[in-house]
């Protein structure tokens, strides 16, 4: 997965700006609402919702904001009604795209993401043509600067992670999806610096992309992801941290 990390880092520092800013709420509150729709409202008994509600957190979000959405999710407020939908594809390089969306209206929200694939050199699929290469998992970032590796394998091991791997200046620990909260939380317990926590659609195997692909699949990617419905782009592209980042100052 060298690359996605990476890409991810980049992506939250353009997210400063205002509108960014703007549609990463958006997206969260939708997230929040959907989760407290099928549910509940108490975060303690609804493991999505915590998530949606921890992300939240980490984008300073006002709490009255959140309230609101946990409100128009159990029908204490008016709101949208949102529908969960599945959109796959293929990317230049023949990589595999899984995208994740939340719509009041599907009849917009499909063609624009065909729109999408097809202006940025790929093309959308029919449902399962990919979502068989990735895997629903759990994915934990630590920072690295703040504990010795050693020290997080033994205890991310001894509380039920499948996997700890060094990412730059994180490190990133997978787990069962089930499982995530419950390691996350052992391991703030015993004083790991976890910086972020999030189920996650991880690829099977990777293909490698380099040079005009590799620009061209990062560019699909990021349009994907700012399209307003959707909510997470997944994909099994490998691109070198060094090619990302020449491409990003470019």
């Amino acid at each position: 997965m060298s690359g996605h990390s990476r890409w991810s880092q980049i992506k939250r520092k353009k997210g400063k700006t205002d509108v960014q800013r703007g549609k990463l709420f958006s997206k969260i509150l939708r997230e929040i609402t959907v989760a407290a729709r099928n549910g509940g409202a108490d975060p303690k008994g609804n493991l999505r919702l915590k998530a949606a509600i921890e992300s939240a957190k980490a984008a300073n979000m006002p709490a009255d904001n959140v309230k609101r959405a946990i409100q128009k999710g159990t029908g204490e407020l008016p709101g949208e009604q949102y529908e969960e939908i599945t959109y796959e594809g293929y990317g230049p390089g023949g990589v595999a795209i899984l995208l994740r969306a939340l719509t009041d209206n599907k009849n917009r929200t499909g063609p624009e993401i065909r729109h999408l694939f097809e202006r940025h050199g790929g093309h959308a699929g029919t449902s399962g043509c990919v979502a068989w290469m990735f895997e629903r998992r759990g994915i934990i970032q630590v920072d690295a600067e703040r504990i010795k590796e050693d020290d997080l394998i033994e205890k991310a091991l001894e509380v039920g992670a499948a996997d700890v791997r060094r990412v730059e200046k994180a490190f990133e620990i997978t787990t069962a999806p089930d499982e995530m909260e419950a390691v996350r939380q052992a391991l703030e317990a015993g004083g790991v610096p976890v910086t972020e926590a999030e189920a996650s659609m991880v690829p099977q195997s990777t293909v490698r992309v380099e040079g005009k692909d590799a620009a061209a699949v990062l560019r699909l990617i990021e349009a994907l992801e700012d399209q307003d419905d959707v909510q997470a782009v997944f994909s099994n592209y490998d691109i070198a941290d060094e090619v990302i980042d020449a491409i990003s100052a470019a």
